[in-house]
């Protein structure tokens, strides 16, 4: 766990070594971290939004362009692999999803609570949550498969998740892009990458909040 989150804090240091030894593989690389992140349901805690910002930031540095580095690029391979988790995560869910969580090591790193919370998410916002899941960590690894379990329509949860893939990579990707390597974030990046946690942790936290108030009433 603490390598973990120095990972997530450090990010753009990590990356940065990626790019100094794998050069254009980076783009591979980080692909197959967001498509795990969201396509295998034991894995939701590996960083999403912080490493597209800061896959954005390091393709605008010398050293990213030297290797042949393109935020645009970085975009179509987010959006592809954020989609293709969605609906590899879709699909488990509806060909065998109950009977796959009380399997190990499905029933011993799945909380019961996430699969609750992402179910009352679901149930709250309907076909919108595809789209908002998207921004919220943990959360957007339990909805695809949520909706998969309740049997949502195929074809609806395409076009939403083709709406929450592409604006999900653009706006991060893009935000890195144009920020990162601001003077004033580029020296505070680990307290900027907390606040993004932070800020797409939000929701969840006031849910959790909320269910704990109810259950004191």
């Amino acid at each position: 766990m603490a390598t973990l989150i120095n990972f997530i804090l450090h990010i753009d240091a990590h990356i940065a070594n990626l790019v100094q030894h794998f050069g254009a593989w980076t783009y591979l690389i980080l692909f197959a971290i967001i498509l795990v992140e969201t396509g295998a349901i034991v894995l939701p805690f590996l960083p999403g939004d912080s490493l597209l910002f800061a896959a954005g930031a390091i393709s605008m540095t010398p050293a990213g362009q030297a290797a042949g580095l393109n935020h645009w690029v970085f975009m179509v391979f987010f959006f592809v692999a954020a989609m293709t988790g969605d609906l590899t995560n879709y699909l488990i869910a509806r060909k065998g999803g109950r009977p796959l969580l009380e399997k190990k090591p499905f029933s011993v790193l799945i909380k019961g609570q996430h699969i609750e919370d992402a179910e009352a998410f679901f149930k709250k916002h309907g076909g919108v949550a595809v789209i908002m899941g998207r921004y919220i960590p943990i959360i957007r690894t339990f909805v695809p498969f949520v909706a998969g379990l309740s049997a949502f329509n195929f074809r609806r949860f395409v076009e939403y998740t083709t709406i929450a893939a592409f604006s999900w990579s653009f706006l991060m990707t893009g935000a890195g892009a144009l920020f990162g390597n601001i003077p004033f974030v580029a020296e505070h990046f680990s307290a900027i990458i907390l606040g993004i946690v932070f800020v797409t942790l939000l929701p969840s936290i006031i849910a959790v909040l909320k269910t704990v108030l109810k259950k004191k009433k």
